[in-house]
């Protein structure tokens, strides 16, 4: 076993004002940044009520209340065990920083989300994920996850116990996630190519062939005329094709880098035009060391099961005109089904329909509606980290609903990590 202890970062004077993207504004009063395992135990054990705050990548308040706590003042601790297959962190390091000490040792993940700044335990409390159709959510690399309860106990679970499927995405109502275990793999290499100007009736009539055509598959559209341009990333010794440049379902690839968002500079973008490279600086669409996506954004993101892609294509490209004020590009993708209790992929293959808008709240909030009701056919399921309507009926899509509620109550009955959020989605 070794270990690669990280920093710890100088304190912040304040709590944190607002998220990521600036279109949420904070109600916290107080800011509680622990540095070693002990802080972080007592004060948790002192609060009444606190939520978690990580990268700050969520687009509602799934992580406001009135005391934050910040896991990013906690060095990252990473211990990779070779022999295990499992690397253990800090909740609070980030991808790209997790990544990093793994490829020291010659090990990957199984898979990555398009950002790497996002913080481990965020995504993992929140089903975020990546691209493939035979890949799961980060959630899914989950091996064993230590929580510090509301008082200040350590409380382990691992894969197999009877707690785990329902302890992994927790919505952050369960406790504050100190160390994270996750498979790893040896290292790969992978290759990217775009390929803009695959038509619809590839795009629709083909999608599921399409989005498990390579190791990793997007595909981009504003959902107009012009069709969807293709992010392939194919895993160099597995994936055909991989290494070139050659066609994808008879589209060659560009020729010159390429960002999601037509207009912007491909930049802070990953190297694409076929060149092989770490997983790691492939599998997202952006690089670490520059500012994701475009910035000032906002994000929705609906789940279907993967018989219904198709059709759910067919209904947003329906409603083109009423979104496309509001859009600034939307993303499909394939998500291997899972058995996580509330994971928006529990047990069902999944095409994952994102939005990026641009930060008019008034104004996305509607478009978001306009596309909940062309999916409602559809059985679609929110990323839970981004806009969407909030409704309680959300969780009448997953069969183990009642089973967290009442895993929340066994671990949480004073629900000190409740906040009006999950108290609107859970009680």
């Amino acid at each position: 076993m070794t270990t690669t202890t990280g920093t710890t970062p100088a304190a912040e004077a304040a709590p944190p004002t607002h998220n990521w993207a600036g279109n949420l504004r904070y109600g916290f009063t107080r800011h509680l940044r622990p540095r070693t395992l002990t802080e972080l135990q007592e004060q948790v054990a002192a609060e009444p009520r606190l939520r978690v705050i990580g990268s700050r990548h969520s687009f509602t308040a799934i992580t406001d209340g009135d005391v934050a706590l910040s896991l990013a003042g906690l060095p990252d601790d990473v211990e990779v065990d070779v022999d295990a297959g499992t690397v253990t962190c800090s909740g609070g390091a980030t991808f790209g920083a997790l990544a990093a000490s793994l490829e020291a040792h010659g090990l990957a993940l199984a898979n990555l989300a398009s950002l790497p700044h996002i913080s481990v335990a965020g995504a993992v409390a929140t089903g975020t994920h990546g691209s493939g159709a035979g890949l799961g959510n980060l959630a899914t690399a989950v091996r064993a996850l230590t929580f510090v309860t509301a008082d200040g106990a350590l409380r382990t679970v691992t894969r197999g116990e009877p707690d785990f499927a329902g302890a992994v995405v927790h919505l952050g109502a369960l406790g504050v996630v100190h160390r994270v275990t996750l498979d790893v793999e040896p290292a790969y290499e992978v290759a990217q190519t775009v390929h803009p100007g695959l038509g619809w009736d590839v795009a629709e009539e083909r999608l599921r062939e399409a989005l498990g055509a390579a190791y990793s598959v997007s595909l981009f559209t504003d959902w107009g005329p012009a069709g969807v341009t293709a992010w392939v990333k194919r895993r160099v010794g597995t994936d055909a094709l991989a290494g070139t440049t050659g066609d994808f379902l008879g589209v060659p690839a560009a020729t010159t880098p390429q960002h999601p968002v037509p207009g912007e500079d491909p930049v802070a973008c990953t190297e694409q035009l076929g060149a092989p490279g770490p997983w790691s600086e492939r599998l997202p669409h952006f690089r670490m060391g520059f500012t994701p996506s475009s910035g000032e954004e906002i994000q929705s993101e609906w789940h279907v099961p993967a018989e219904h892609g198709p059709a759910a294509v067919a209904a947003l490209r329906g409603v083109h005109a009423e979104i496309a004020p509001l859009l600034m590009i939307s993303e499909i993708r394939a998500v291997a089904a899972d058995d996580l209790w509330l994971s928006p992929m529990q047990g069902r293959d999944t095409v994952s329909l994102h939005f990026t808008w641009v930060r008019d709240q008034a104004g996305v909030e509607a478009a978001a509606r306009v596309v909940e009701q062309a999916l409602s056919a559809y059985d679609p399921r929110p990323h839970w980290g981004k806009l969407y309507s909030h409704s309680p009926a959300v969780l009448d899509s997953y069969p183990q609903a009642d089973a967290f509620r009442a895993l929340r109550e066994r671990w949480d009955p004073e629900h000190v990590f409740t906040n009006a959020w999950t108290a609107r989605l859970l009680d």
